[in-house]
Parts: C-alpha cells; structure tokens; sequence
C-alpha cells in the first residue's frame, strides 16, 4: 500500500513567487509618482513587498507627508504596469514549471492566494502563460483582509476542502509567511527581492523546484 502525500494541497502566493512582477510593480510606481512630481527611491518601495494596496497607501502617504488619490494611484500605476506587460510579458520565477509539474504528477490540488485584487490575478496569470493551472484563486476581493491576516489562505483551503494544518504555503515575503502561519500551514519561504529576516517560516529555499522533495509521499 503506498504512503499518503506529505500534503493534502500546495497553496502558493503571485507576486515574487510565482510571478516575477516585484520588480514590474516597483519601475512602473516610481515612474507614475516621479510624474506626480514625487521622487521615491527604491529603498522605500521596497518596504511595501507583500503588503495590500490600502497599507501600501497609507504607507506611501506617510512617508511623502502628503495625501494622494488612491484610486487615480491605483488606476495610473496598474496602467503603467499593463505598459511593461504588455512590451514584454511577464516572466516566471525560476522553477515554476517543475512545481507544477510534480502536482499534476501527485494528482496535488494547488491554489493561488494573493493579496492582488482577484481579477487581477487572473490576468497576470494569464499574461504569464499560467492560465488554467490553478482552479482556485482567491484574492483580496474575496476575503476582509489581506495578508498578514490569514483570511486569503484559509479561503483558499476552504475552496479547495482542506484542513489548512495538511496545506504547505509557498510564499516570498515575510509578511506572505505571517499570514500561512497564522492560518495554520506549513510555510517554505522563497525570497525574491528582499531575503527574509524574521526567521519564522519551517523551510527557506533559493528556487521554487527546491521545494518537491517535500511533495513526496513520506517527504
């Protein structure tokens, strides 16, 4: 008789994870704010990997001293996203394929969880070529708060009927980890544009395909 999966599904976060759009989202809101007449530097903006677009405001607000419009943000820096997008794609973090390729392999359910709006998650994933490989993706509109609260994991879990304790997350950021944590999960965290630094989740990797040994039945 073979052994049951390690997990009953792999849940995995969108930007700096799967998709290599961190550094997408940081070029085309420099630009966006330098033509507001609003100079950021990139040490800033990297303190808003992770974080949803309303804490991502406050926060820039804070440290410009200044109220801006969230929604003539919003829609001008996602404009000036879709510019990069669509001069050329969105490329994929290292080893993603591989991943997937094990769970259609294991017969593994997988789920996106993301702190991007849900349709946009949709379109990046299409734009990215990953378009039909995940039946669930939950996102920010379909939860009351964003990561780190834990909501966009246990929705995820919930669609996809697992106990979130059998679930390993897959996340870049440490906000990202806070958040599987707290829903239960076992997290691996995969860097991308800033190296983890609180320590918390169970498994640190460089790649995305570091992690299928894990997937293995007994792993």
């Amino acid at each position: 008789m073979s052994a049951p999966p390690a997990f009953a599904a792999v849940i995995f976060d969108l930007d700096g994870l799967l998709l290599d759009t961190e550094r997408l989202a940081l070029a085309s809101g420099r630009a966006v704010l330098a033509r507001m007449g609003h100079e950021v530097g990139e040490e800033f903006f990297l303190t808003l990997v992770g974080i949803d677009a309303p804490e991502g405001h406050r926060r820039l607000c804070a440290h410009l001293g200044c109220d801006l419009d969230a929604d003539e943000l919003d829609r001008s820096w996602l404009a000036e996203m879709d510019l990069m997008i669509a001069a050329s794609g969105i490329p994929l973090r290292p080893g993603v394929h591989a991943v997937l390729d094990a769970l259609d392999r294991l017969d593994l359910p997988r789920a996106v969880a993301t702190n991007s709006a849900t349709a946009r998650a949709r379109t990046k994933l299409q734009a990215a070529g990953l378009a039909g490989r995940f039946p669930v993706i939950v996102g920010l509109t379909d939860v009351a708060a964003g990561k780190p609260a834990p909501d966009v994991y246990l929705e995820a879990a919930r669609r996809l009927g697992a106990d979130p304790t059998r679930c390993l997350a897959l996340e870049d950021s440490d906000t990202g980890v806070r958040a599987a944590l707290a829903a239960g999960m076992t997290v691996v965290q995969v860097p991308d544009l800033l190296p983890g630094s609180e320590g918390r989740a169970h498994r640190q990797a460089q790649r995305l395909d570091e992690i299928i040994d894990l997937l293995q039945p007994g792993g």
